[in-house]
């Protein structure tokens, strides 16, 4: 009886935790931490207690967004077939769960963030939950082609949420990582609507390929994949990153670059799942190489 007891919690556990994004809130996380230690002077270390309480704080009210998100979309989900094996169509968990569930996980991060944190950061954070919970998925998804590129404003934060946190401010630094994030944003999901173009016009999103077609879209790709690489080179041009990462940059924003003419050139399904997955390397590497050459300095 205590076994299939521990085993029925740790499935309802399970659930709660997919209800929360994980690989997207790791990825938001990664950035908020690098946005932490770039605010850092080189060969300085964040003081243990507000780096934990900062990512916690922030990983927290992600994953809250995320819950929030499923909550509103899931009866859209329900018809996705990237979506439809989530808890909340599948009726492993219930509305009202979801709800209570967010309200604890975004009211505890957000407690950490103002208690042991700043101010700013838990209102920045509190803002960014409003923009994609609210904001993007209530009123743009599902009113405009364009709700990517509006909407990525607050996928842009992570970085400028963790500068904020060491720094008690918003800096040029903060805002240019602010602006990556914001270019890379289009290509990345115009890339994956690309290939589930059937589902979103299934539930009914606007998606740009739905709207505009297919060529019109991979047309975008290519052009907001050459604004990012300009965008990626601001660091270096502001004095904010060395020769190490404009190497990185230059190499990383290239292939992405190659990746976005293969697909305005000779689509194909598996190519945008191709160029997808590299966005996704792409955005990691990118800001690991903001590091590196960050802390190399001190190291050598």
């Amino acid at each position: 009886m205590v076994s299939t007891a521990l085993r029925s919690t740790s499935h309802v556990l399970r659930r709660f935790y997919e209800l929360t994004k994980p690989r997207v809130v790791s990825l938001i996380v990664f950035c908020a931490v690098i946005g932490m230690l770039l605010a850092a002077p080189a060969g300085s270390f964040l003081p243990p207690g507000l780096l934990l309480a900062a990512t916690a704080g922030i990983a927290l009210v992600a994953g809250a967004a995320a819950a929030v998100n499923c909550l509103i979309e899931w009866r859209i989900d329900a018809v996705m077939n990237r979506t439809r094996a989530r808890p909340l169509p599948r009726g492993v968990l219930t509305p009202q769960q979801t709800l209570v569930f967010a309200g604890a996980l975004g009211g505890l991060g957000l407690w950490l963030l103002y208690g042991f944190v700043n101010p700013l950061t838990m209102w920045l954070t509190l803002g960014t939950f409003v923009g994609y919970a609210i904001v993007y998925t209530v009123v743009l998804k599902p009113l405009t082609p364009q709700n990517i590129v509006i909407g990525g404003a607050s996928g842009a934060m992570p970085p400028l949420l963790g500068w904020s946190a060491v720094t008690g401010d918003i800096g040029t630094e903060a805002l240019l990582l602010f602006l990556i994030i914001f270019a890379w944003t289009p290509p990345h999901f115009w890339a994956l609507a690309l290939y589930r173009t059937q589902d979103y016009a299934r539930a009914g999103i606007p998606m740009l390929p739905v709207t505009h077609g297919r060529r019109y879209t991979q047309l975008h790709v290519l052009l907001y994949t050459l604004i990012l690489f300009a965008c990626s080179l601001l660091p270096f041009a502001y004095g904010m990153s060395g020769w190490l990462y404009l190497a990185a940059a230059v190499v990383l924003g290239g292939l992405f670059l190659v990746y976005a003419v293969a697909l305005y050139a000779r689509y194909s399904d598996a190519l945008a799942r191709r160029t997808f997955r590299y966005s996704i390397v792409y955005l990691a590497a990118l800001f690991a190489a903001l590091l590196v050459d960050h802390y190399a300095p001190a190291l050598s």
